[in-house]
C-alpha cells in the first residue's frame, strides 16, 4: 500500500473548478495536489516531471475539447502503470465509459462530475485507482438500468432481479459484505449471486477478483450503450 499523503495532479480547464477540486481533496490532509493544469500537453509533461501517485482529470479539456481526458488517462496507463487516473465526466452515457475501460479496468475510475462536490467519493475513488482498483459512477449504471429493455439483451435478460440488484451494489465498489447489509442477505448469498453475475456475462474465474467484479459492470456498458 502507497504511503500517504497520495501526491495528485488535476487536469480542468475551468479555474473554479480546478481550484475547488484541489482545495477539497487536500482539506482531507491525505492528498498533495503537486500540480494544476488546464491542457492535455501540460497535463502530460506534469506527469512526466513529477510522476504522480493519480491523476484527476476532465474528460474534455484543450485543445479540442473532445476525448482529451479518456486519451491521456490511456496514455498515462500504458507509460505508468503503477498511477492511477481519475476521469470527471458530465456524461452519463456508456459509451464513454466503455472507451475509458477498453484496454483493461486497473487503476481507472470514471465519476460523474457532480462527485466533485462529494468529497468521500472522490477521495475514495482516488484511493482506489492508486491501490489498481477500478471505480464506475453509480449513476452511469442506474441510468442503463432504468432504460428498461433488458429483455433485449439475451445475457442480460438471463439475470435475476437479486442479480441486478447486486450488480448495481458491485459498481458502487462496495464488498460483499456491505452489499449484503444493503439487500439483507447474507455474505455467502451475495458471493453467490455475484457467481452467478460473472457466469453469465462469461467472466473467467481465473480473472482477478477486482477487475471480474469491474468487468460485470462493463458488461452493461457495453451492452446498454446507444
Amino acid at each position: 500500500m502507497m504511503r500517504e499523503p497520495f501526491r495528485v495532479v488535476i487536469g480542468e480547464d475551468h479555474f473554479l473548478v480546478r481550484e475547488g477540486t484541489r482545495r477539497l481533496l487536500e482539506s482531507t490532509g491525505r492528498i498533495e495536489v503537486v500540480a494544476t493544469v488546464a491542457d492535455k500537453p501540460a497535463l502530460l509533461e506534469a506527469v512526466e516531471r513529477l510522476e504522480p501517485d493519480a491523476v484527476v482529470v476532465d474528460i474534455r479539456m484543450p485543445p479540442t475539447h473532445q476525448t482529451e481526458g479518456i486519451d491521456a488517462a490511456h496514455e498515462i496507463r500504458t507509460r505508468y502503470q503503477d498511477m492511477g487516473v481519475v476521469v470527471l465526466s458530465q456524461y452519463t452515457n456508456a459509451l464513454y465509459a466503455f472507451q475509458l475501460f477498453k484496454n483493461g479496468t486497473e487503476g481507472m475510475a470514471y465519476l460523474l462530475k457532480d462527485r466533485v462536490g462529494d468529497l468521500d467519493q472522490l477521495l475514495d475513488a482516488v484511493v482506489a485507482v492508486t491501490e489498481g482498483r477500478s471505480v464506475i459512477d453509480p449513476q452511469v449504471v442506474e441510468s442503463l438500468l432504468a432504460r428498461g429493455n433488458v429483455a433485449q439483451r439475451p445475457e442480460l435478460a438471463n439475470l435475476t432481479d437479486r442479480e441486478r440488484e447486486v450488480l448495481r451494489e458491485m459498481a458502487q465498489g462496495k464488498s460483499n459484505r456491505a452489499i449484503g447489509k444493503v439487500l439483507y442477505v447474507s455474505d455467502s448469498a451475495v458471493e453467490k449471486h455475484a457467481s452467478a453475475i460473472f457466469a453469465k456475462l462469461g467472466l473467467e474465474a481465473g480473472d482477478a477478483a477486482v477487475n471480474r467484479r469491474v468487468a460485470a459492470v462493463l458488461a452493461y456498458l457495453q451492452n446498454y450503450a446507444p
